[in-house]
């Protein structure tokens, strides 16, 4: 299995550094966009059952993406693991390591899922659902959790291709599976009238699908090059090893995320559904975001394995630029249009003007983000996950006792929701724009070689 896109003649020049970023952000971006789709398609047809199943699920779909997303690091470190080797020319150790991840994916998923499903009734009164709300959402968490082994499969395989400068395959399975998730909650939800339960098992089937797919075009790239295919517990414990850092940042991630939706809770049914509308669109765009992170986490893990400092100086100059600029544009779209799109949600006037004053702060906010994300894939792709955790930590200590006077003293509904995202997508992403963009400053991140 060769890398898809070749590094260009002249790299290090701005016009052959921006086809590589393209030519692995354009598909990355569809792959990537095609997974918060699972959420959107979720909110939409379960916020037709009511506002208490679509406050449940903001409660239940983020116990599922934080378990999911503390495991992130299967794809992020496979990734940076996998573009080193392939930069130092060693295709067949790439694979093995894509190979290990996989194994590691597979054994937390069934952990995970079976942990999950026992503990659901703790967790989501541990975020404060109670009555109607805490029912729909053990009822989706409980009937997603099958799908977890899937969703850290497809996290793992499709590492292993990015680190390979593959990004297509993870695109056409990604949009597969959320043509499949639709069809399948129209028809479980609607159809088959399980409600909220059968939104969580099209999800959990969706995810299974995807990763078979992916499983099975790494394991025929493996073979192709004699890399092992059966579990070997030295390649299996480097990757959770390598992991170690970035599973420390993605918890401080996911604890500030938990803690928004636990503010969100505090502040009503109203705000909370509010809540989970923003969120999705939020996610959406950081996801699109990504696609630039992940362009430069595949870069500069071949540029720094290849020993080549000034590739690594032009991509991460590059991608900063697009970032920065696709957040802008993204951030003028959403906020202009808020007031129309949010009805697809839910008909609840008062659900929608929480959702667009939300919006609106998270809008302003996009440009910033997009610098934040670009400059997490740049770190990522050169290994430095050390730094990520520090300074993950501390920008979660610096966003807490903002998080703690939004739930003290901001009033209810629509206004309180608004301070809510001031919080999270001003002062928290702010403090990850200043940590990341001071670090990508200096030198000692760029560490070369395998």
């Amino acid at each position: 299995m060769a890398p898809a896109h070749p590094p260009p003649r002249h790299p290090d020049r701005p016009a052959g550094v921006d086809r590589q970023i393209l030519a692995l952000a354009v598909p990355a971006l569809g792959a990537l966009v095609a997974e918060p789709l699972f959420v959107l398609v979720d909110s939409a047809m379960v916020g037709h059952l009511g506002t208490d199943a679509l406050a449940g699920l903001a409660l239940a779909s983020t116990v599922l993406v934080t378990v999911v997303g503390l495991c992130v690091f299967l794809a992020y470190a496979t990734t940076a693991a996998v573009a080193r080797r392939l930069g130092a020319g060693d295709l067949r150790s790439a694979l093995q390591t894509g190979v290990d991840g996989m194994w590691l994916a597979l054994g937390l998923g069934l952990v995970l899922a079976a942990a999950t499903w026992a503990a659901a009734p703790w967790l989501l009164g541990a975020l404060g659902a109670d009555g109607a709300v805490a029912t729909q959402a053990v009822s989706y968490l409980r009937w997603s959790v099958p799908g977890l082994p899937g969703m850290l499969l497809v996290l793992a395989a499709t590492g292993a291709l990015r680190g390979l400068q593959d990004t297509r395959t993870p695109l056409v399975v990604a949009a597969s599976g959320a043509v499949a998730n639709a069809a399948l909650n129209a028809v479980l939800i609607y159809g088959a009238g399980l409600g909220i339960a059968g939104s969580g098992l099209g999800t959990a089937l969706a995810q299974l699908g995807m990763a078979a797919w992916l499983v099975v075009v790494v394991v025929r790239g493996a073979r192709g090059t004699g890399a092992r295919l059966t579990p070997a517990a030295g390649g299996i414990w480097a990757n959770a090893r390598a992991g170690v850092p970035l599973l420390v940042r993605t918890a401080s991630l996911r604890l500030a995320i938990l803690l928004t939706v636990w503010t969100a809770t505090g502040l009503g049914a109203t705000a909370l559904a509010g809540h989970q509308v923003v969120n999705a669109v939020w996610g959406l765009t950081a996801f699109a975001l990504d696609a630039l992170a992940i362009a430069a986490q595949a870069l500069v893990g071949h540029a720094l394995g290849a020993r080549d400092v000034a590739r690594t100086r032009a991509v991460l100059r590059r991608t900063l630029q697009w970032g920065v600029g696709a957040g802008a544009v993204m951030g003028l779209l959403i906020g202009l249009l808020a007031p129309v799109y949010v009805r697809v949600f839910t008909p609840d006037a008062d659900v929608q003007r929480a959702a667009v004053a939300g919006l609106v702060v998270a809008a302003v906010a996009l440009p910033m983000a997009g610098w934040v994300f670009v400059l997490d894939g740049v770190l990522i792709g050169a290994g430095d996950g050390r730094f990520l955790a520090w300074a993950g930590v501390a920008t979660l200590v610096a966003y807490v006792p903002a998080a703690l006077a939004v739930h003290a003293w901001a009033p209810s509904g629509a206004a309180g929701l608004a301070w809510l995202w001031v919080a999270f997508a001003g002062l928290f992403m702010a403090a990850r724009a200043v940590t990341t963009g001071l670090r990508a400053r200096g030198t000692s991140w760029m560490v070369v070689g395998d």
